[in-house]
């Protein structure tokens, strides 16, 4: 394995989450998609530490701080979605115009 098959699949990875966030309409979709595209900055910055860093270790603080970073808004989004559906009894992103404003 290569640095350029790494970074073909963290290529693909993105694009499948680039796709899912234009075409879901569920909130919980959208949120999947999101981290999908973290997983591939992910192994992104772990090929790029492996094959490239002088120092290894150094490299893979980034996805470490990249999945802290992830947990987090997953907890935070995860809690709004289950305010709106409790208080809307729907997660169509194209139903909840009321957020506008």
């Amino acid at each position: 394995m290569t640095l350029s098959h790494c970074i073909t699949l963290s290529l693909i990875l993105c694009a499948i989450g680039v796709y899912g966030i234009l075409t879901r309409r569920n909130l919980i979709g959208i949120l999947l998609s999101v981290e999908v595209i973290l997983n591939g900055a992910n192994i992104n910055f772990a090929a790029f530490a492996h094959f490239k860093a002088t120092d290894p270790t150094a490299g893979a603080i980034f996805p470490i701080f990249v999945m802290a970073v992830s947990a987090c808004e997953m907890a935070v989004a995860l809690a709004i979605i289950i305010s709106m559906y409790r208080r809307k009894k729907r997660l169509d992103v194209s139903r909840l115009e009321e957020l506008n404003g």
